[in-house]
Order: C-alpha cells, then structure tokens, then sequence
C-alpha cells in the first residue's frame, strides 16, 4: 500500500546555489502536492532559507548534516570519508522507513554511490542508471543512461534498455515502447564497437527493438526510448538544454528588432509560452534513478527553483503510482534481466 502523503527527503545542500533555491523549490512542490518535507543539511543555512517564507501547515521536517559533497568529489571518496553528508543522510532516513525518496541536485555520482550503498539494487540489476523524461513529438521520450554510468559494457546499456522499458510501460502506459541505441547512423555497422556489440544483444531480445538511432531522430517519435552509456547522455541532454537556452535568447533578440516582430511576439505570445514550457528543462524537473531499491531523482547542479519543485513532484507522483515496485516486479517477471547479465553471458556473446 502506497503512502497517501509521500515524505521527501530532500538535499538541501545539493546543486550550485544550494538551500536559497533547494528550500523554495521544496516548498512550492509541498503546498501544491500535499506533500512531506524532511530538508537535509545544515541547519542554520536551512532555518536562514526558511525565514520569511510560507511554511506554515506543511509537514516539515529538518534533519542535520554536518557534510556536503563538492561536486569534484569522487563518489568512492564520499561514501569513505563523509558519512555524514546530506545526500548520504537523506538516503539513511529512507532506508529507516522516515521518508519515502530522495531528491538532490548535487553530485550524480555520489548520489547514485550513496543510494547503491544504502538502499542496494533491485534484484539482477548491475548498474542503476539515470533516465531522463524528455518531450518529443509523439509523446514521452526516455533517454537512458544521461550520467551515471560513463564506462559501461554491452550488456549494460541491454539492462539499461530493459529497466526503461519496464519504466515505459508500467509508468509512463507506453504499450510496447520502441527501444533504439543512439550512434552515428542508421546501419548497423555503424558506431563504436560499444554501440555493435550493445545492438547485437538488443537483437537478441525480447524487446521492441528498432536499431539504430541517429540524434536527429531524438524527438521524431521513432524510438520511445533511447539508450547510450551516460557520457554520451549527459553530453546530449546539456546540449539540448543549452539549445533550448539560446534559441529563447536569439528569439527574444529578433522579437526586439521592429514592432511588426513585437506585435507578432504579442499575437503568439499563448504558443511561444506554451512552446517555452515544452523545451525547458525545469518542466521535467529531474531524472529518476532506475534500477534502485527505492525512489530516488537527480537534478541538474544548475537547477533553479522551479526545476526542484518539479523534481520533488516527480518524487511524489512516483511514490504513489508505486512505480519502483512496478519496476521490481516487471524485472523480477522479465527473466532477460538475469539473462543479459555478465555472469549469465556465455563466452560467445559480447560482454
């Protein structure tokens, strides 16, 4: 049975503007979802954020660390030296059964580090990995894996495909979602040897496999998920939000060129916003880590308030609709999982 009133931990300390934008964000998410809030990290820089700010009536809590983790820092290093840090609390409080997810704009790496070591992994899976929920033309899109993983073998990024199209189907009610691997051309001889031994285990699974998917296909619908080791993801998603960015600056510089451009903007103005809203990274919030034993959701270090209301929404909307447990128990009915595993590959197929 799901919680009716999700608690969310919350790093408060995470991303590069830290409790000045975590907090406000946190709190928008709790008045408009109804949702609990326990904010990890100092206490005096957290009470200072919460001055002056509506929290009255909202189920907050503020737990203490002492820690934070840079975003240099070297994920090994973190779990080692401190234990004590807010995103590894936030995930302690989890595993304690006091919140029921964790949201952090800080470090991916040790995010993902701390959470592995806390929570552990859904059974079979070697490599939780980051999912990011894109717009397309055709609906949903999900790119897997965008940074959580920057070295990974064939069999992975076949896990990877795996756990977003349980994702797909279970959350997001894609039927039988198309699953492609992004490289540098349609034929299959094309790519790294990454990316042709990753295909030739696609082919060999039960998945709705369409081949190969080139970056200008990301948003014609041609593949309801896309998946790549998370160098090239978290390179591609900071190229899209970076194009989003400066097409929104180039179109307000025009816009500012004549008043026929400005009375345009002003007849538009409904479409250009609702356009603005569709490729903003902020809408989507951030990316759901699949493949571990519980909720957990990464922003970008650079998000601003909005994006961590969206990110901390996306918590609790995941939290009710029970969507790891959906995951677990696609996977755990999915004997692929098991099958496209290092240990369970025989010697001819590639690893």
């Amino acid at each position: 049975m799901q919680p009716a009133k999700p608690r969310i931990a919350v790093d408060a300390m995470g991303g590069d503007f830290g409790p000045e934008v975590v907090v406000p964000g946190a709190l928008a998410a709790a008045r408009k979802d109804n949702l609990g809030l326990i904010l990890v990290g100092n206490e005096e820089m957290i009470e200072k954020s919460l001055s002056g700010r509506k929290h009255q009536g909202i189920d907050l809590e503020i737990v203490h660390a002492s820690e934070v983790v840079e975003m240099s820092e070297k994920p090994s290093d973190v779990l080692r030296k401190k234990k004590n840090s807010s995103i590894q609390v936030a995930f302690k409080l989890i595993r304690e059964g006091r919140g029921h997810g964790v949201v952090s704009a800080g470090n991916s790496g040790a995010t993902l580090g701390c959470g592995m070591f806390t929570l552990g992994r859904i059974k079979g899976v070697e490599r939780p990995a980051l999912a990011s929920i894109l717009p397309s033309e055709k609906g949903p899109l999900i790119l897997i894996d965008v940074g959580a993983n920057v070295e990974c073998k064939p069999y992975q990024l076949v896990q990877f495909g795996l756990m977003a199209e349980v994702f797909a189907r279970s959350v997001l009610h894609v039927e039988r979602p198309k699953v492609g691997v992004l490289t540098i051309g349609e034929e299959d001889d094309k790519g790294n040897n990454l990316v042709r031994e990753t295909v030739k285990l696609f082919k060999m699974s039960s998945m709705n496999f369409v081949g190969n998917i080139e970056g200008r296909d990301f948003f014609t619908g041609k593949a309801d998920i896309i998946v790549c080791d998370g160098f090239v993801g978290n390179v591609s998603l900071k190229l899209m939000e970076g194009l989003a960015i400066s097409l929104t600056k180039i179109l307000k510089e025009e816009v500012n060129k004549s008043w026929l451009a400005r009375l345009g903007f002003l007849l538009g103005i409904r479409a250009l916003k609702r356009f603005g809203r569709r490729i903003d990274y902020a809408e989507y919030g951030g990316a759901p880590l699949l493949g571990l034993n519980g909720i957990g959701i990464v922003c970008h270090g650079s998000s601003n308030s909005k994006a961590i209301t969206n990110a901390v929404l996306m918590a609790g909307e995941f939290i009710r609709n029970g969507a790891n447990q959906l995951l677990i128990d696609g996977l755990g009915a999915n004997r692929e999982i098991s099958i496209f595993g290092k240990k369970a590959l025989p010697r001819s197929m590639p690893r």
